[in-house]
């Protein structure tokens, strides 16, 4: 009998190959460090760390019928993650992501999630077949998504019968995918969590703090957000109201997937029932823990 989770991850499921070094780089530089292939991508980023949190999650995504896929797929299974409503399609190579970072700095990154945008609405196809829902009962539940989904399908989404029901919490994946994110903003039942850059191509503003970049994505019409900006402050706004938090110093090792997992903390933390201002400060601490390493 299958397991009912406790939130649906839907998005980017794929491989993670990060090179860091512990020296300082420019772009053309040639500089040893180590090199690792590790699961990774938005969705299942965000599904770790939830799981890390004893929640179970499923993911909502699609990978190859390849080694690679297959790979992946046995490995979120061993780290307690639900897999059977991921797509594996025989045409379409699973995934991947490509970074460079030093000393804790992002120094540039490729992300290739072509076939989750070749793979479309299929992958939703579980929230409507009566496997997590159908028309009578659509999923009422959590459900996070990532911008890697294509704007057209993130549109259908906004629109959809199967997600009128659930709890969405919606993440951009990067700046360059930040504004397809824009059928969401308005949407009644949606968190977005967002940096200050992706709040500003949102908004058309330039907000130099996460108070101002929650100002703006409010006025801008969304219901509920939550702004990161690196180092400095994090805020979390609801209509009127917003609650900033500084976050700690510490030496950064890592970058990649520290907004994923202040977004998961910041879930984890909210379907515990903890109070905005201590979920919003147990999300920072969670992301500061993450990027010192």
């Amino acid at each position: 009998m299958s397991v009912r989770p406790d939130i649906l991850c839907i998005g980017s499921v794929l491989w993670d190959v990060i090179g860091r070094s512990d020296l300082a780089m420019v772009a053309g530089n040639d500089k040893p460090g180590r090199i690792s292939r590790i699961p990774g991508g938005v969705a299942l980023n965000i599904a770790m760390t939830l799981r890390r949190f004893d929640l179970t999650p499923a993911l909502i995504s699609v990978v190859g019928r390849d080694a690679e896929g297959h790979a992946l797929l046995a490995e979120c299974g061993q780290m307690g993650l639900l897999t059977e409503h991921v797509l594996i399609d025989p045409d379409l190579p699973t995934d991947q992501y490509m970074a460079i970072e030093a000393r804790g700095d992002l120094i540039a990154a490729i992300a290739d999630a072509h076939s989750l945008e070749a793979a479309g609405a299929r992958i939703l196809a579980p929230l409507s077949d009566g496997r997590l829902g159908d028309h009578r009962a659509p999923w009422s539940g959590l459900i996070a998504i990532d911008g890697n989904l294509t704007e057209a399908l993130l549109s259908e989404i906004a629109e959809s019968p199967a997600f009128a029901a659930g709890d969405l919490r919606i993440a951009p994946a990067s700046p360059g995918k930040a504004e397809r994110l824009k059928p969401l903003m308005g949407h009644p039942r949606a968190t977005l969590y967002v940096n200050c850059e992706e709040a500003g191509l949102l908004t058309g503003t330039a907000p130099d703090t996460a108070r101002e970049a929650v100002s703006a994505m409010l006025a801008a019409g969304t219901r509920r957000v939550l702004v990161t900006n690196g180092p400095g402050s994090a805020a979390f706004g609801i209509d009127t109201e917003v609650l900033v938090c500084d976050p700690p110093r510490v030496d950064a090792r890592r970058v990649t997937g520290a907004g994923d997992t202040f977004m998961a903390a910041h879930i984890a933390a909210e379907a515990r029932g903890v109070a905005p201002g201590d979920a919003l400060k147990q999300a920072v601490k969670a992301a500061a823990d993450y990027v010192a390493g």
